[in-house]
């Protein structure tokens, strides 16, 4: 599939249809999770999407979703479609400032996703069982050492 294929495909998946349907303002969020797997070809379907927002685009998500808490860092988050989208305002591990996942985030159909290095840090603090294959899914596309007691590591 050619690039513009691959990035109208992206366009078109249905959580990121009803992401954009949220008009963020595009300057100030991008997608993490594993939505930038998808954006890059490691997976092929989502159960969600998260996204992380500053600004306009926070606020703007706080006035349409329903506000809670983050299962994982505790932080504020505005869920949409029961929790299918998700917007937070920091990302946990918080050691890259949510302005700099964002301003140095990868464009994808005019979508901003958060770099896949990002992805697998996040996924390597977390290592939840659905995390490992997408943990060496990224290592070999990154061309990562497999960390002590990955999978590839064994």
């Amino acid at each position: 599939m050619s690039n513009a294929a691959e990035q109208m495909h992206m366009r078109a998946h249905p959580l990121v249809q009803r992401f954009l349907s949220l008009e963020l303002d595009p300057d100030h969020c991008a997608v993490f999770g594993s939505g930038p797997m998808l954006a890059h070809g490691l997976k092929k379907s989502l159960g969600d999407l998260d996204i992380v927002a500053r600004g306009p685009a926070w606020q703007k998500a706080c006035k349409g979703g329903d506000l809670g808490v983050s299962k994982i860092g505790g932080d504020p988050v505005a869920a949409f479609w029961g929790g299918r989208v998700e917007v937070f305002n920091v990302w946990f591990p918080q050691d890259v400032s949510t302005d700099d996942l964002i301003d140095a985030a990868d464009l994808v159909g005019g979508i901003r996703f958060v770099q896949l290095r990002h992805v697998l840090a996040y996924k390597r603090r977390l290592r939840r069982p659905k995390d490992v294959p997408d943990i060496a899914a990224l290592e070999r596309a990154l061309g990562a050492p497999a960390r002590v007691g990955s999978p590839q590591a064994a």
